[in-house]
């Protein structure tokens, strides 16, 4: 079976007994903390016999409560939203954010990313799913830095048309976090065998060999969902990296752009 176990709970219900529907009303309220428990743990909380739980799991399609929370745990790396608890307070969030910033920063070199993208004639940020809304980040950033600096693909739009045009002092800068896109790949190979070169900000180093610039920025959480607080950190450094690349043009730009903030009344004052 390759469906979630939400999705197997659901569908066998019915069928389960009154026991057994205990025990998978507790693993429905609880999936994310399933990566931890074993059967015996699970029967505790529920309140049912362990051999119960135990024929819980073969009804499900799992062996044992090992495979079970192999399972949960494999979607969870994925990006899979998996139900659970908001914490009673968030400590442990807390914990698990200054973990991913504490590895993100640790042994951190920004210099060879802001060398290309402060060099760059055009600079292309990629960014597709919940990569989208962090490259649009990136790109509003580096357009204080600098100009030229485009998003892609742009809303309703398709992106081989950025990729065609690539030059060989142009730069691509890929966000690709986890349930990245099945053309991910594919534009990462695209970029990378053009003439420009390729900066990657991404949770994973499975493409570090296709890039120029790999920057690593986990987004493990606690919660069903990823967080990005890290890759936001990181990204803020970046653009002030390749501002600091390039000061003269990049206050010029700055100023620039605040005087058109004050013509148009764009900001509060």
């Amino acid at each position: 079976m390759s469906s979630s176990l939400a999705a197997r709970i659901d569908a066998g219900y019915r069928e389960l007994s009154p026991q057994e529907q205990r025990a998978a009303d507790f693993m429905r309220d609880h999936l994310a903390d399933l990566a931890l428990y074993n059967a015996t743990e699970v029967a505790r909380l529920s309140g049912v016999s362990k051999a119960t739980v135990s024929r819980l799991y073969r009804r499900l399609g799992f062996e044992n409560a090992d495979e079970l929370r192999d399972h949960v745990r494999a979607l969870r790396a994925s990006g899979t939203p998996v139900a659970s608890e908001t914490p009673a307070n968030f400590a442990e969030h807390l914990d698990r954010e200054l973990a991913n910033l504490r590895a993100a920063l640790a042994g951190l070199d920004l210099a060879p990313a802001a060398a290309l993208i402060a060099g760059a004639r055009r600079v292309v940020v990629v960014g597709f799913r919940n990569s989208y809304p962090m490259a649009l980040h990136l790109r509003q950033q580096l357009a204080h830095a600098r100009q030229g600096v485009e998003l892609a693909p742009l809303p309703g739009q398709s992106i081989g048309e950025e990729l065609a045009a690539l030059a060989a002092d142009d730069v691509v800068v890929v966000l690709g976090f986890r349930r990245r896109p099945a053309l991910f790949s594919g534009v990462v190979e695209l970029a990378a065998a053009s003439d420009a070169r390729v900066v990657l900000l991404s949770d994973s180093a499975r493409y570090a060999d296709a890039v120029d610039v790999l920057i690593e920025c986990p987004v493990d959480s606690v919660t069903a969902f990823d967080s990005y607080a890290a890759a936001a950190s990181v990204i803020s450094l970046l653009a002030a990296a390749v501002l600091g690349a390039r000061p003269r043009e990049g206050a010029a730009r700055i100023a620039a752009i605040g005087d058109a903030y004050r013509e148009l009344d764009e900001l509060e004052g």
